[in-house]
């Protein structure tokens, strides 16, 4: 079982740290049409070289790669509203853990996939790599 405590972090910088608030981070809402071949297991991926987000502790860009790969169920995102849906991020101060995670639960919520993997694969700032990593299953918790 998960520990359910809300951590408080540290901020032995003393910077004036300000994630964007979800209600105020206008995100383009994902688009889906129906998958007409339902019950036929394929695996759709895609390649998004040029994520943009702003780094809440510095303000300066965050530049990544977002890979994601899904099992369509009944439903399939529409590829014009993924990109307006990625490119929103542009002006929303957010961290790397946090953009993988909101991108699996919107992609999830208007597609309803039987699978989803996502990676977000960061550039490297200040000498450190990040690679995030995240998945999900129909009716897995």
């Amino acid at each position: 079982m998960l520990d359910e405590r809300q951590p408080e972090g540290s901020n032995t910088q003393g910077l004036d740290i300000r994630p964007t608030p979800r209600e105020e981070m206008h995100l383009t809402p994902l688009d889906s049409f129906p998958y007409e071949y339902a019950g036929k297991e394929i695996w759709v991926e895609f390649e998004i070289p040029e994520f943009t987000a702003i780094c809440p502790f510095s303000d300066f860009p965050d530049f990544a790669t977002i890979r994601l790969r899904y099992v369509p169920n009944k439903l399939c995102v529409e590829l014009k509203s993924l990109k307006l849906y990625i490119n929103s991020f542009r002006e929303v101060k957010i961290f790397h853990e946090h953009v993988v995670n909101l991108i699996r639960d919107d992609f999830v919520k208007a597609c309803d996939p039987i699978a989803l993997e996502l990676e977000g694969d960061f550039n490297v700032r200040g000498n450190i790599k990040t690679v995030v990593r995240t998945s999900y299953k129909k009716g897995e918790a």
